[in-house]
Parts: C-alpha cells; sequence; structure tokens
C-alpha cells in the first residue's frame, strides 16, 4: 500500500512528520522536496481541539439552548 504523508524538511535535512507513522515493519520511502510553502495553512490548534469541543457542543442541551437562532419552516 502506498500512503502520502505530509512532512517538513529543515536545512540539517531532519524530517518531521505531520501525523504519527505505525509500521508493523521498515519499509522504503521517497522524499519529494517541495520549492514551496502549502497553499493553506492548517490551525493546528482548532484541528486539535475540535474532538473535545463536539462532545460539549453535540448535546442535546446545547441544541435546545440555540434552538430559538434557528429559520421557522
Amino acid at each position: 500500500m502506498i500512503r502520502t504523508i505530509d512532512a517538513t524538511i529543515d536545512q540539517k535535512g531532519h524530517i518531521r512528520l505531520s501525523e504519527p507513522v505505525n509500521l508493523s515493519s521498515s519499509c522504503r520511502a521517497l522524499v519529494l522536496i517541495l520549492d514551496e510553502e502549502p497553499l493553506i495553512r492548517v490551525n493546528e490548534e482548532a484541528l486539535l481541539s475540535e474532538a473535545s469541543l463536539a462532545e460539549d457542543w453535540n448535546r442535546p442541551e446545547e441544541d435546545e439552548a440555540w434552538q430559538h437562532l434557528q429559520e421557522v419552516q
């Protein structure tokens, strides 16, 4: 299976993967060096907090509290 994982490489050649990688054994990898910055910057803090905020937001009490802002149909 081929997987693509975003990473950054510093001036000394150290590679930092953007996500953890779990492999059952060592394997080959190709490194493609891009000369440009990514077009979209992801707010990592927002991604990390999404799951914990969803627990609080996705409750019936929250839906009820904001019901008055829903459009009348």
